[in-house]
């Protein structure tokens, strides 16, 4: 029998581990389709240019990074107990 909380898994592997290069695939394909759009206001740079993709991805990712660890860190120097009281 299946269990309740595992219905949706076959071999370890659930359908939420694809929902991020579905993803993934759906904003560079949409990425590259506005790229017609973008002709005008490029300089000296193709629509397609594989290494501006991988530059603007690599920034997304930095700041994304970024956004996670600086209120993290920040939460790291509570003291728990001053935090539990305070609630």
């Amino acid at each position: 029998m299946v269990d309740s909380q595992h219905r949706g898994q076959s071999a370890g592997v659930s359908f939420a581990d694809y929902e991020d290069w579905r993803g993934l695939v759906i904003g560079l394909l949409g990425a590259v389709a506005l790229t017609r759009l973008m002709t005008t206001l490029l300089f000296e740079v193709s629509p397609t240019d594989p290494i501006t993709f991988g530059v603007v991805a690599l920034c997304l990712i930095v700041t994304a990074l970024l956004a996670c660890y600086i209120p993290a860190r920040r939460a790291t120097k509570v003291d728990p107990l001053i935090a539990l009281r305070y609630e």
